[in-house]
């Protein structure tokens, strides 16, 4: 009796290892809520810290919460290696996260976006924020509905996803 095997199965999963075992630099993507415990926090500013540190270069959102977390651990290592695409412009970001926003040299600002809901704005911001990454790490609830969504097209665009649930 013969097997078959399912191609694109196996596509993936070479693409996968061929991504785990890359030494260099990746473009690497780190989302989460807005609603995180200080504690996770200080463990996500951690993480990008050493990412940075490592050589990779993070791309994040400009929220509160997980991203301001990245932001900061980013800066800490390497300025030069973090890149901020924001949802709308800098002025409709929370008045916390402006001051830190000001110091990322790598800032995009999304101001068409303004007359959109901030949901439909992250929703946009996060679809280019995969389509510039490799990996995507990812801080979720399992009620974030838009954080899920930003994971499956992260999925369906074959990049490596890693979601860490906070519940």
């Amino acid at each position: 009796m013969s097997q078959s095997i399912d191609l694109p199965k196996v596509d993936d999963f070479l693409q996968e290892l061929a991504t785990i075992q890359q030494t260099g630099s990746k473009r690497i993507a780190l989302l989460g809520s807005r609603h995180v415990p200080i504690t996770h926090q200080t463990l996500i500013e951690m993480m990008s810290y050493a990412l940075v540190l490592e050589g990779n270069r993070l791309i994040t959102s400009g929220a509160t919460g997980t991203n301001f977390a990245a932001i900061r651990g980013a800066l800490r290592a390497d300025p030069t290696l973090l890149t901020v695409i924001l949802p709308q412009s800098l002025e409709r970001q929370p008045r916390e996260s402006r001051e830190q926003l000001e110091q990322v040299m790598h800032l995009v600002e999304n101001p068409s976006n303004n007359t959109l809901s901030l949901a439909e704005a992250s929703s946009l911001c996060n679809q280019e924020i995969v389509s510039r990454c490799q990996q995507l790490i990812c801080f979720a609830f399992h009620d974030s509905n838009t954080l899920l969504t930003t994971c499956r097209d992260a999925e369906e665009q074959r990049k490596i996803v890693t979601l860490f649930y906070f519940d």
